[in-house]
């Protein structure tokens, strides 16, 4: 018991050293509630006159229909179109969604739904109800009821008198506004205090008097400070996470909208600053994008949470005029070394390297244990992928996303590369002292780099990772320990879960998808090899068994260890016709044998 108390304790030291002095100053005042809670009451309101608002991206929030709603792959029904607001029996994730009223922009959900929906909340949410005025998700609904209260005048029912707010939902959402001026979360920062700083902005454009002019000035202030803290040199966001760069990117797209169809709410200057910085911003999204049009998953990442790249195009199209490069068929390099990914693409394959920080030191919450993870793409269709996020919880499922194990690279002796705990925490963490990409020939590419989240080992191990493309489909991946003592290594190459594995020598296997090889990979050095189970967690809620094959040895290092991805010549060969003469065992996702084929 002493030592488990022990240990917890240098977790909590070894985390709290990386905040910032005010992230500690309000933890503790949260903590010992040390602020006295205040309610606020709305003063006489008045709206800003000519503030407009373009449509933004449409049909990412269905949420089933007026007898339930949905999210996250969970399912709750409704009681004549009105929700549970508590619902205790749901993850945390499912209720925040619930009180974030997104589904006010779901065009499968009918008008008087929504303009219920929101009376009823209000009814039955009082300042103070837990879930429902927490910051972060006072923030959402703040900004997500002005854009439906905006667009409602414009594109709303026949009846008029239908279009405009009711009295009631205006004096909530001004109340709301001023519990938030109180309560931004200087304690967490980072994508959470980038929403306050969004509805403050919100508010303070929608409403007109002296409260709303100051939420206009802090939520600019927080929006010019934000723009620059949280997009880095190339365009990524900090927090290294592709679905939080795309959230991110939205929201000031939605600011810039509200700015340039509000003519002398803001200076052209300052509105001009905002789409300037996302501009960068989308060409990085751009840059990292599979070939099936998607965000890698690094982090916490997972489809269906943020809008589709190409929805964001769109919708920058319309706001700022952007248009997204064209895809070239040619050898195509980029590097984003301030966020530290790593891109090598050709036609329609394409690998992706994650050689950056977990995120900001003072906000890791959104890390996991990836460092020189990859993820890879041949003929259009990802074959190697990073295992995503399956929930917000302190599950098993959230433990195994975050760690090295879940991720395609290596562990040393068992360990972490950063040590992840709790939902959202991480005390030592890995840091890259390397990496870079470069062409080495006219279609040959070569990446490098390494980290030192090992070094905390006996001998003090560093990582270091090349991975070398030849430009005909061939991909080499070498890991070596540096350091001194005796260490065990093991690497992880996480398949897909449409494709199977063929046992296709001592030391090959073929991957296959639909019956037909795609890629073989080979060890290339003296190692064990063999199939493991894994998970696959491309969405929230959502949990797909795939096959991850792994490689590992032991010794003094130096240790070495390499392998070989090689795309497959013919994609219409079937499998059996490159496996073993005699005889091989085709594995399937669920990791049971699906038969013995006999050549």
């Amino acid at each position: 018991m002493k030592s488990f108390a022990r240990d917890r304790f240098r977790l909590y030291l070894q985390t709290a050293l990386y905040l910032r002095p005010t992230q500690l100053l309000f933890l503790i005042r949260n903590r010992l509630c040390l602020t006295p809670v205040r309610w606020p009451r709305a003063r006489r309101i008045g709206l800003r006159h000519g503030v407009g608002f373009m449509p933004g991206v449409h049909g990412l929030h269905q949420s089933h229909d007026g007898e339930a709603i949905i999210f996250l792959k969970q399912k709750k029904s409704s009681s004549n179109g009105k929700p549970d607001w508590a619902c205790k029996d749901m993850p945390k994730l499912w209720r925040y969604n619930l009180h974030y009223f997104d589904y006010l922009h779901d065009p499968h959900r009918s008008c008087e739904n929504k303009r219920l929906l929101i009376t009823d909340w209000i009814l039955n949410n009082p300042p103070g109800t837990e879930d429902a005025w927490e910051p972060y998700t006072v923030s959402l609904r703040i900004a997500n009821w002005i854009k439906f209260f905006l667009l409602l005048n414009v594109v709303g029912p026949e009846d008029k008198s239908e279009r405009l707010p009711t009295c009631e939902w205006l004096d909530s959402l001004y109340q709301q506004a001023l519990w938030l001026e109180q309560n931004i979360e200087y304690h967490i920062l980072a994508n959470h205090y980038l929403k306050n700083g969004v509805a403050l902005f919100f508010a303070g454009m929608y409403f007109e008097g002296v409260d709303a002019d100051r939420w206009l000035r802090k939520g600019l202030e927080i929006l010019r400070g934000e723009l620059k803290e949280q997009f880095l040199a190339d365009g990524g966001h900090f927090e290294r996470s592709p679905m939080y760069h795309s959230i991110c990117v939205v929201d000031y797209l939605d600011v810039v909208n509200l700015a340039y169809n509000s003519p002398a709410a803001i200076s052209c200057e300052i509105a001009d600053e905002f789409a300037g910085k996302v501009t960068a911003a989308l060409d990085f999204l751009s840059g990292i994008c599979l070939p099936d049009g998607a965000i890698p998953l690094f982090n916490d990442s997972a489809f269906g949470i943020a809008p589709t790249p190409r929805q964001i195009f769109d919708y920058a199209e319309k706001v700022i005029g952007y248009k997204a490069p064209s895809p070239s068929n040619s050898l195509v390099v980029n590097a984003f070394p301030s966020s530290g990914y790593y891109v090598c693409r050709k036609a329609g394959d394409m690998i992706i390297i994650d050689c950056g920080p977990i995120g900001p030191d003072y906000q890791p919450g959104h890390a996991h244990c990836d460092t020189l993870s990859y993820e890879l793409a041949i003929d259009g269709r990802r074959v190697v992928v990073d295992s995503g996020v399956f929930d917000y919880e302190p599950s098993q499922e959230r433990a195994y996303a975050r760690s090295t194990r879940a991720h395609n690279t290596i562990i040393v002796d068992g360990e972490e590369q950063s040590e992840i705990w709790g939902v959202f925490r991480v005390a030592r963490r890995a840091r890259p002292i390397q990496g870079h990409i470069d062409k080495t020939g006219q279609e040959s590419i070569l990446f490098e780099g390494a980290h030192d989240g090992y070094k905390r080992l006996n001998g003090k191990p560093i990582h270091r990772r090349q991975i070398s493309y030849d430009g005909q489909g061939s991909w080499v991946v070498t890991d070596e320990l540096e350091g001194t003592g005796i260490h065990r290594m093991e690497s992880f190459v996480h398949i897909h879960p449409d494709c199977a594995i063929v046992e296709s020598g001592i030391r090959s296997f073929s991957i296959s998808r639909c019956e037909k090889v795609i890629a073989t990979v080979e060890a290339l050095s003296a190692c064990q090899m063999k199939i493991e189970q894994g998970c696959y967690f491309p969405e929230f809620g959502l949990r797909q068994e795939n096959l991850v094959i792994a490689f590992s040895c032991s010794g003094e290092i130096p240790l070495k260890l390499s392998y070989r991805i090689r795309k497959a010549r013919d994609r219409q060969t079937e499998t059996h016709r490159h496996a073993n003469p005699f005889s091989v065992t085709l594995l399937s996702p669920r990791g049971e044998c699906a038969g013995n084929q006999n050549v």
